[in-house]
């Protein structure tokens, strides 16, 4: 199993972007990702900071639906 990599907010975005999340707005610290699926709509906040704890990084990636390995 790959170590989760150290990401800044901004890298996770990114990341979530490529997945088809789309960024709609930023209040305080926090930018808000949404994603529609057939079934519903996810939303998904993401602190600005430089390093992301370990375990934010993988309530993202669970709310997300995606993997460790999806990150490389």
């Amino acid at each position: 199993m790959p170590k989760l990599p150290i990401l800044s907010g901004q890298e996770i975005i990114k990341i979530l972007q490529r997945k088809g999340f789309i960024h709609v707005r930023t209040k305080g610290s926090h930018a808000i990702l949404v994603k529609e699926t057939e079934k519903d709509k996810i939303t998904i906040p993401v602190p600005l900071h430089k390093e992301l704890a370990k375990g934010t990084l993988l309530s993202i990636l669970k709310q997300a639906g995606m993997t460790k390995e999806e990150l490389y």
